[in-house]
């Protein structure tokens, strides 16, 4: 997306210096991923944060506010993390402390392994975490928009006769406007609560159903735990030219209304949500075969899966 005009390669001006501290950069990188995560642009990023967008494009590109620093060299002398001295809820007291100590370093199917253990044990694990038990009949489908997740889900739902919920209306239905209301007037935050509350009361409500997600669950890590302990769940995958134009044929550009680079600002979308829509148990590519064929091999494999 342009910044000031310029395209997303250049940097800003005032940005280039000589050498920048690795852990300016390491900070940028984490807020560029965060932003794409959210689908979220710079500029509607700098409007939440009353900030400035060149402030913003700069902290983003590795030269911040370098008081940052100070903070680093405090807890590099106290031997601490930069959580810990600023009192992220992990470092809140011993056993979480502790907890943290044991994770950090492991490797992505490790870490895997102990999120299920640690939901057994607090009894929200749900089938995922329960190998010897039959996986949840609820099919949630998850992936960015355009995917095909309406689609296919109500053609799932009818061929293996099972409800199927857009969670997008039930969103609506709670909060008693649309969502692009939702998000106008009570913002992101709203959203979000309204998002879990209709999963939850989908979970309740549904022992056997198809589930459409929006493509945003995932930025919410309380409500993306609740899906995967709860249902089987499947990643539409496609390319991100087949997500645009299937989005403009349903004549709507958001999330990417406000930007003038829509297709750098989706491919970013998809990057900062990939890692999270991987963890889904399914995954199918929308963008390899027909509609008809592409549904065929999500209902064979989807029967599979939950042994029908």
């Amino acid at each position: 997306m342009h910044v000031d005009g310029l395209s997303p390669t250049e940097e800003p001006q005032d940005a280039v210096t000589p050498e920048r501290h690795p852990f300016l950069s390491h900070l940028g990188e984490r807020v560029r991923a965060l932003r794409s995560r959210r689908g979220v642009t710079r500029k509607a990023l700098a409007a939440l944060a009353d900030v400035s967008e060149r402030h913003l494009a700069n902290l983003e590109y590795g030269t911040g506010n370098a008081s940052v620093l100070i903070l680093l060299q405090v807890a590099q002398a106290l031997q601490c993390s930069m959580a810990e001295l600023i009192g992220d809820v992990t470092t809140s007291n011993p056993e979480w402390l502790l907890i943290r100590e044991l994770l950090e370093g492991r490797d992505e199917a490790s870490l895997r392994k102990a999120r299920i253990a640690i939901g057994d044990v607090l009894g929200t694990g749900g089938a995922q975490g329960q190998e010897n038990k039959p996986r949840s009949l609820r099919i949630a489908l998850v992936g960015l928009r355009g995917a095909g997740k309406s689609t296919l889900g109500a053609m799932l739902a009818e061929s293996l006769d099972f409800p199927f919920v857009e969670l997008s209306r039930e969103i609506e239905k709670f909060a008693g406007c649309s969502v692009g209301e939702i998000q106008g007037l009570y913002g992101q935050a709203a959203y979000r609560r309204y998002e879990r509350r209709a999963l939850e009361e989908a979970i309740q409500i549904h022992s056997e159903a198809v589930i459409a997600t929006p493509g945003g669950i995932v930025s919410d890590p309380a409500t993306f735990n609740q899906l995967l302990a709860h249902c089987t769940t499947v990643w539409l995958q496609a390319a991100p030219e087949d997500h645009m134009q299937r989005v403009a044929a349903q004549g709507d550009m958001r999330p990417m209304a406000a930007s003038k680079e829509a297709m750098d600002d989706l491919r970013a979308i998809l990057a900062g949500r990939m890692a999270f829509y991987a963890k889904a148990e399914l995954h199918v590519d929308t963008s390899a075969q027909s509609l008809a064929e592409t549904f065929q091999l999500l209902h064979a494999r989807v029967k599979e899966l939950i042994g029908r």
